[in-house]
């Protein structure tokens, strides 16, 4: 079995995989503050209480957009489940052409949901991700990942309303009764909610000129269901876009990932 994780700025999603088939996923919060060891026996809990098998774990893939849990997660790799993470790059062998300039830069994730929407929907395709930030990105009909845009999160845009405006009131992120609001609870939730949608449509349609009309929108992330409904322009959820990805990565490059592993050292 293959364990799957990809390390946010707000959540860390863990997914177990039996060949092609998802077999447990979990959201845990990302703690800068946790050791290997502490997320080590947080895993094997999950796994636990799934009634899943640790010892069937055979090879682990990682992607992270949090550079100093990387090593964290490595020594939990190796100590808890005896294999070295295959780690997301820039350099890994894909299956897309990266025109992003400089290669390296482009976030993990961003290449993982390419690399998932991509193989199952075929391009043109427009990938919106709603985490910490929304990202949107374009892969082309040739399997060309061209780039896109980032856009604070919606979490993120109701914390700065409250942190800088003194007499506004940090709210529920939740759809109100009407887009005018008739206290100022319900018109901060306007202007989160039905503000955010209209950015999301806006900024697709506009991907779409240089894309092409034909391209296929698919949504992922923590946020997308509370967006969804008023979105116009979103064609399909994935909500285990990620962890599809980081799969099919997995057995393209396994044979990299099987000289890592051969090399860790088991504990006695």
């Amino acid at each position: 079995m293959l364990l799957a994780i990809d390390i946010g700025n707000t959540n860390i999603v863990l997914g177990v995989f039996e060949g092609s088939r998802l077999k447990g996923n979990w959201r845990i919060a990302t703690s800068l503050s946790k050791t290997s060891d502490e997320y080590g026996i947080l895993a094997l809990d999950l796994f636990h209480a799934s009634g899943l098998r640790p010892d069937r774990i055979d090879g682990v893939i990682l992607s992270s957009v949090v550079p100093p849990l990387a090593p964290i997660f490595l020594e939990t790799s190796r100590r808890y489940f005896h294999s070295d993470p295959l780690i997301v790059d820039g350099a890994m062998d894909t299956g897309l052409t990266n025109r992003y300039e400089p290669p390296r830069d482009v976030g993990a994730d961003r290449i993982v949901n390419a690399v998932a929407a991509y193989r199952r929907y075929g391009g043109p395709v427009i990938i919106v991700d709603f985490g910490t930030a929304t990202t949107f990105c374009a892969v082309s009909r040739k399997g060309e990942y061209l780039g896109g845009a980032i856009t604070p999160g919606i979490t993120i845009s109701s914390e700065a309303l409250f942190q800088r405006a003194s007499k506004l009131p940090k709210v529920e992120l939740a759809k109100p009764k009407s887009v005018i609001g008739q206290d100022t609870v319900s018109s901060i939730q306007s202007g989160l909610l039905y503000g955010y949608a209209g950015l999301v449509d806006a900024m697709v349609l506009r991907m779409k000129k240089e894309l092409g009309p034909t391209a296929k929108v698919i949504a992922t992330g923590g946020q997308v269901r509370l967006i969804l409904s008023e979105t116009k322009t979103i064609n399909e959820v994935r909500p285990y876009l990620t962890l599809e990805g980081l799969q099919l990565l997995f057995e393209r490059n396994k044979t990299r990932a099987r000289t890592k592993r051969s090399s860790v050292d088991k504990p006695t």
